[in-house]
């Protein structure tokens, strides 16, 4: 099925709410496209835990009543776009004249179902409570309990998620020897284990937000033998699953002797016969393990941008395909997380140099190492 995406903003400085409904407007007035909206993944500027709260209901009531039946999935999430902005919007199309898609609820949080004969796709976003700010244990649960739930509604478990996003509040934060970015590791170790029977990981990323809590968003396809997955790594890159302890922060949980390191791989490609999509994992200024350019955000991203480009070289998708005629391949979309505001002018150009044409949306996150200053994710249609 085709999809697109297209990135939003507002086009004046307002309030809150006005750069929210410059967005909406703007996605509405798309839908004459003959798109139909599948995801939308909401970044917001908020000063403290409160205040986000109440634009989260304002943006989900906004959302969902705008949209009726066709309401994509979507989550509200405190990642700052470059100051003076307030919301960013990337947003996630299908050609509407496509049959087999419907919108679905897990109480108040819409998911999107896509069937075809051969294929069953599910997307949702924001999983996730706010009932344990304060405990990345708990909150990291809660939110595998509820995508588990939606999974089993749709005939799924977690051996069909295929791309992953966690969203860890206060990311490098450290409570009793604990970091919640290891505790988040060690709890989806415990969920995978559970209830993943393949081999290999899904494409992921995690980062930070500003608030504390964890929410996954996913992407989880049961298909027939048309199309394969097929884990893509980098070879200038220890698989993440791989990683030495020592890289690994904090204390390791009270029923291990040892930390369990984060479960994704570097790019999953999903190949059929007609056409290739490559899920490329959050990437960083990472060689072997280690950090590379540490305080200097300019050669960080570059190398970034290198560890993308070998996850995606075309020599290595042709074999993995078996194909010689698959073509140049295009950046479908890519997304930058920026550790600081002052860092979103250098980042930018750099990323708009290399990637001219792709859509692209920039954000402020908490990298998951003290010395990354920039992540990047992105999808390639080959």
């Amino acid at each position: 099925m085709l999809k697109r995406y297209i990135v939003y903003y507002p086009q004046a400085s307002g309030s809150i709410e006005e750069e929210w409904e410059q967005c909406r407007v703007q996605i509405f007035n798309d839908l004459s496209l003959g798109i139909r909206p599948i995801k939308l993944n909401i970044f917001v500027n908020r000063p403290d835990y409160p205040s986000y709260v109440q634009i989260k209901k304002f943006i989900s009531d906004s959302v969902t009543g705008t949209f009726g039946d066709i309401c994509p999935a979507f989550n509200v999430s405190v990642h700052p776009p470059e100051k003076p902005g307030n919301v960013a919007v990337e947003a996630l199309f299908i050609e509407e004249n496509q049959a087999g898609i419907t919108t679905r609820y897990y109480g108040s949080l819409p998911y999107v179902v896509i069937e075809t004969d051969s294929v069953k796709e599910v997307w949702a976003a924001g999983m996730g409570d706010d009932k344990h700010m304060d405990d990345t244990r708990r909150a990291a649960a809660a939110a595998f309990e509820m995508v588990l739930e939606i999974l089993r509604r749709e005939g799924l478990t977690l051996d069909h998620i295929v791309r992953q996003w966690n969203f860890i509040g206060e990311i490098l934060k450290m409570k009793e020897g604990f970091q919640n970015y290891q505790v988040f590791n060690e709890v989806r170790s415990e969920y995978y284990n559970k209830f993943r029977t393949v081999s290999g990981y899904p494409a992921a990323t995690g980062v930070g937000m500003k608030h504390g809590g964890v929410f996954l968003d996913f992407c989880a396809l049961k298909a027939d033998e048309t199309i394969k997955l097929k884990a893509v790594n980098n070879p200038g890159q220890v698989n993440a699953y791989e990683y030495g302890q020592q890289v690994l922060k904090g204390m390791a949980n009270s029923t291990s002797a040892h930390k369990h390191p984060p479960q994704f791989e570097r790019g999953l490609l999903l190949a059929n016969r007609t056409s290739n999509t490559l899920f490329v994992s959050g990437t960083a200024s990472i060689i072997g393990q280690e950090t590379i350019g540490k305080g200097d955000v300019e050669e960080q991203a570059l190398v970034t941008i290198e560890n993308i480009r070998n996850v995606a070289d075309l020599k290595r998708i042709r074999h993995l395909t078996g194909k010689d005629d698959i073509g140049p391949g295009k950046f479908s979309l890519l997304r930058v997380y920026i550790k600081k505001q002052e860092d979103f002018t250098t980042v930018k150009h750099i990323c708009n140099d290399h990637f001219l044409g792709s859509p692209v949306i920039f954000i402020e996150a908490d990298i998951c190492r003290d010395d990354l200053l920039t992540e990047i994710e992105a999808e390639v249609s080959i």
